[in-house]
């Protein structure tokens, strides 16, 4: 198993280099462009779409041998990307260009990158701080994608494959409840606090809403300046909700190793389209479809491999419904839970009970003898139930 680690590095090119790299970023679009719209919508095969319009590529629009066989495999991958979501690719702009060995390589002896473009092969310096050293010292990467990021610099985001260590052998669970109002909670009783996170991005939402109102009735120069810092401000809300993830996964991962255990949490995809559907006005809806928990989700998965501590995704289904405890359903209000079983009665944060619970489910997989999840109920005139670990939709019964 490998795991594939993307450095950013910013390049230093000289004026004639940005030239030729704006050649090549332009006839790199033109070709993805030609393709898409001179080979059928269906067909996705990169070496049938290579098959079809190779030469064309190589006669249109100047490209070398392997500069034409990546714009094909670009728009092969891009439309099994898009034929999952059900889309259709509309159009390539000249902002990326995918590059292979035989079209790059990283010179550590000066610290540069060697790039096929439209006329030549340039060796661009890397402006790159120390931790990109330190990942690129000794190493030969084999592939790579040039960029144009929306500051006008250029960037190569350097693949490197790396070799992750053996997964640790689990003597616990770690189980991590998703939300909005706490970030994450855990099994642990850690959590992390989204109301900075939410102030934050209803301030970005005033301030846009603000200046794109003074554009619309300004003269041409107060837009033009409205324009320009929009631009400034843009990004700025997303690199404080990645950082925060970062944090929050990586204190998890860390306690994760040090203690030996898997870390569960809950699968929530397309939460945000069923969200959707329900009635709900614009703050709320504004707030759910910017809640970054898929992020927070990657992050953790990708941590976690390179620690050797796996992390696995259960069913949400009751997690924030069920005590902890008992197993029996409860009631939840805000940030409060009360179980509804008499002989238990436990009450208590709502978002530390969904992460115990996650937790058990976890260990009903994860764990060599597992949670030995069942709940008894003996009612003087119902028949005694169980609830294992076949009806929380985990593993099928046998005979199914």
């Amino acid at each position: 198993m490998e795991q594939l680690l993307t450095l950013v590095c910013k390049l230093n090119p000289t004026p004639s280099q940005v030239e030729k790299i704006e050649l090549t970023l332009a006839a790199f679009a033109g070709a993805c462009n030609y393709v898409n719209e001179n080979v059928k919508p269906q067909i996705t095969s990169k070496t049938t779409i290579q098959n079809m319009v190779y030469n064309a590529l190589r006669g249109l629009y100047g490209l070398s041998a392997n500069l034409a066989v990546r714009a094909c495999a670009r728009v092969g991958a891009n439309r099994k990307t898009a034929k999952q979501k059900g889309k259709p690719v509309k159009e390539f702009k000249p902002t990326s260009i995918d590059y292979d060995a035989r079209i790059f390589a990283f010179r550590e002896k000066d610290w540069s990158v060697s790039l096929k473009t439209i006329n030549s092969r340039e060796h661009i310096k890397l402006n790159i701080g120390n931790y990109q050293r330190g990942k690129l010292k000794g190493r030969k990467p084999s592939s790579a994608q040039l960029c144009k990021h929306r500051d006008g610099n250029y960037y190569i985001h350097i693949q490197l494959k790396d070799t992750p260590p053996e997964p640790l052998k689990p003597k616990k669970v770690i189980g991590v409840d998703f939300g909005r109002r706490d970030i994450a909670a855990t099994s642990n009783g850690d959590n992390w606090s989204g109301e900075q996170l939410n102030k934050t991005r209803d301030k970005y939402s005033r301030v846009r809403a603000s200046i794109q109102t003074k554009a619309s009735k300004g003269t041409r120069s107060s837009r033009r300046r409205c324009r320009q810092l929009l631009q400034r401000l843009s990004g700025k809300e997303r690199r404080f909700q990645q950082q925060v993830n970062h944090e929050i996964s990586r204190t998890i991962i860390k306690q994760a190793k040090s203690e030996k255990a898997v870390v569960a949490i809950e699968d929530l995809t397309g939460i945000c389209e069923r969200t959707n559907q329900q009635p709900r006005n614009r703050t709320e809806r504004r707030r759910s479809n910017s809640w970054a928990f898929y992020q927070l989700r990657q992050f953790l998965e990708y941590k976690g491999i390179k620690e050797g501590v796996e992390v696995v995704a259960v069913p949400p289904r009751y997690t924030s419904q069920t005590c902890h405890k008992c197993l029996h359903l409860g009631l939840r209000s805000n940030k409060s839970f009360k179980c509804a079983n008499k002989g238990c009665n436990w009450k208590g944060d709502a978002d530390f009970n969904g992460a115990n619970m996650i937790s058990l489910l976890g260990q009903s997989v994860s764990l060599p003898g597992g949670s030995f999840l069942r709940c008894v109920i003996e009612p003087k005139v119902l028949k005694p139930v169980q609830l294992t670990i076949w009806d929380a939709g985990l593993l099928k019964a046998p005979g199914f």
